[in-house]
């Protein structure tokens, strides 16, 4: 009987496909082209006025019983400079830093720079101003560290500030422009160049300890990745798509490897910039970049012992088991950490331009164009609040501790908490 109904149904569906092509005249019938994914939707939206348009921002759906986000301060920097300036675009043309102007911590204190070169500490619990300072433009934000604070000059000057009162103690010229913060341990100022080298200066004086250069594709997207100290080594990952491991002491290339490796038949499609710091968790590091892969690398075997397919500017969110990427079109895609299982997806913030993701409090914590924050369900993905903060489209988001602080294109920095 199961072969029997079988056939009856390959009958009937043969019978379906021949009237599908009748008609009452003896005119040749061609068949028609196959129906793309946005006709489908047209089709089946009834008629032009309802199609979908996959180009345009997907809208807000609305949230019920959402506990909003309370205002603690809000500080302004002009800037002649808006942070629109900073949004990925191709080698050779404006400015980008990809969310770089982030804020820098040290004990109770929080530093804030913004790109016309603006520097300013704040008490990190009321805002209240310690001290502010004027130094040139700038193209990346600041960094703290062993009394020290770390800005770049958009000449690609290199800028060391006391922590204490913002006076300059040295400055020194790093031949290329900085486009991510540097990285600091007790002895020296780490950087990376948009010339592709990972530079090591001593903290003391600016002088130059070491300095390392990779091979730089013909095109790349303009921005860079921060290094990151861990131990005795430093990781920085490159516009070529790789990662690569230093003696932080030498600058001896310890390891390194492809995070992905070029599938295209152009420039354009062949861009696998590493933009977004990697990750440290449990003893693999994770990092994704543009048009590649999110990876997880055993620094113990030094090779890739995960992957899959990805295109992110920014470094995943990892909390409570769950890692998240937030792909370039403003999706998130999840997997487990310790079995690297799809966990769920969430594309209600489909092109909504959002801004890096940070982890608060069992939620995920995004920005977007539009001046809106959003928690999302760690576990779940579900949106579960939404607070409109600013007019202004929010560009950077950091937590710590009990507060969540975040950056709009206007360069106001905010301090908000649930």
């Amino acid at each position: 009987m199961k072969y029997l109904s079988h056939l009856l149904i390959l009958i009937f569906l043969s019978s379906c496909t021949s009237m599908a092509f009748w008609n009452d005249s003896e005119e040749e019938v061609e068949a028609k082209e196959p129906r793309s994914f946005v006709d489908i939707l047209s089709f089946w939206n009834n008629g032009p006025e309802e199609e979908i348009d996959l180009t345009e921002p997907k809208a807000l759906v609305d949230i019920s019983n959402q506990k909003e986000l309370v205002l603690n301060w809000e500080i302004t920097l002009a800037s002649e400079r808006s942070a629109t300036d900073f949004i990925p675009n191709l080698s050779g043309s404006g400015d980008n830093k990809l969310g770089a102007f982030l804020p820098a911590f040290s004990g109770k204190t929080i530093f804030f720079a913004n790109n016309s070169g603006a520097i300013g500490s704040f008490d990190q619990s009321s805002g209240k101003e310690n001290w502010t300072a004027q130094v040139t433009e700038l193209s990346s934000g600041i960094s703290a560290g062993f009394g020290v604070l770390i800005v770049a000059g958009s000449q690609g000057e290199l800028i060391c500030l006391s922590q204490a009162d913002g006076s300059t103690l040295w400055s020194i010229d790093a031949g290329a422009e900085i486009l991510a913060p540097a990285a600091i341990n007790a002895k020296l100022v780490l950087v990376k160049t948009s010339s592709g080298e990972l530079n090591a200066y001593n903290i003391s004086d600016g002088s130059r300890k070491w300095s390392y250069r990779s091979q730089l594709p013909a095109l790349t997207l303009r921005g860079s990745s921060p290094p990151v100290i861990e131990e005795e080594l430093v990781y920085a990952a490159f516009d070529n798509g790789r990662l690569g491991a230093f003696q932080i002491d030498t600058g001896f290339l310890v390891w390194d490897g492809a995070i992905s490796y070029v599938e295209g038949t152009s420039e354009l499609e062949n861009m696998i910039d590493a933009d977004a710091a990697p990750v440290i968790e449990g003893g693999l590091l994770f990092i994704a970049n543009y048009q590649g892969q999110i990876a997880a690398f055993d620094p113990a075997q030094r090779r890739i012992v995960w992957a899959e397919k990805a295109s992110s500017f920014y470094s995943p969110v990892i909390s409570k088991g769950v890692m998240a990427i937030l792909e370039t079109d403003s999706t998130f895609t999840t997997y487990s950490t310790k079995t690297f299982m799809p966990s769920w997806t969430n594309d209600d913030y489909y092109l909504r331009e959002l801004s890096n993701a940070d982890s608060y409090k069992g939620s995920i914590v995004v920005g977007d164009f539009e001046g809106y924050i959003h928690l999302l369900d760690t576990l779940n993905g579900k949106t579960t609040s939404r607070t409109k903060l600013t007019r202004s489209p929010i560009k950077t988001i950091i937590t710590r501790a009990d507060s969540i602080f975040i950056v709009d294109e206007k360069f106001n920095l905010y301090s908000v908490s649930h």
